[in-house]
């Protein structure tokens, strides 16, 4: 097997300017993007701490690609995300998205050929509420296995649950409660979906 290629290191100095240190050339936010897009990986580090300031910079690029109209993140996205901030389910977050995007990545070529098919976009959001389902679903049976408020005892959770109209003591409390609201906000996607579908 061909050994993994090291990530590029990119030193941002005290003036804000980042330097590739694989290709010896000052480079840009919109460089660093490009990078990504071919598949190479960087880490950033502080050229005088030596600290590493990858996430600051990849969220910097975020920034820069959402100001330019290139609008990915969803306002309620994000302002669900701000709220989780020092919230108690806040450690869960990342491995819920590290998840979800995970699951995207292995199906995206699936979804890029179902948007050029005869069936047109349709069928890709079919699709894309499809695997947000079954994320959910896997997601939420993995954290069982690991949280205190997932116990075999348990009804296990489903997409119908939130349209009930139920409201059912569960012995998670609080951290209950936010998985609940995380599985409200999927199925909300997934009405707008449908809504886009044309359903």
């Amino acid at each position: 097997m061909a050994k993994e290629k090291a990530p590029t290191t990119i030193k941002k100095y005290a003036n804000r300017r980042l330097y590739n240190t694989g290709t010896s050339t000052y480079v840009t936010l919109e460089d660093l993007a490009e990078m990504l897009k071919r598949d190479e990986d960087f880490v950033v580090v502080d050229a005088k701490s030596g600290d590493d300031i990858t996430r600051s910079v990849l969220t910097q690029i975020i920034f820069e690609q959402e100001n330019k109209g290139q609008n990915l993140l969803p306002i309620t996205f994000l302002r669900q995300l701000i709220r989780f901030y020092g919230d108690s389910i806040q450690n869960l977050v990342p491995t819920y998205l590290d998840f979800s995007i995970d699951s995207l990545v292995r199906d995206q070529e699936k979804l890029r050929k179902q948007l050029t098919s005869a069936f047109g976009p349709t069928a890709a959001l079919d699709a894309i509420g499809d695997q947000v389902r079954r994320n959910t679903e896997m997601f939420e049976q993995a954290m069982r296995m690991f949280l205190p408020f997932g116990t075999s005892s348990e009804r296990p959770a489903t997409g119908n649950d939130a349209g009930s109209g139920e409201s059912k003591p569960k012995s998670g409390g609080e951290s209950s409660g936010d998985i609940d609201s995380l599985r409200e906000q999927l199925d909300e996607m997934q009405k707008r979906l449908d809504r886009l579908s044309g359903k």
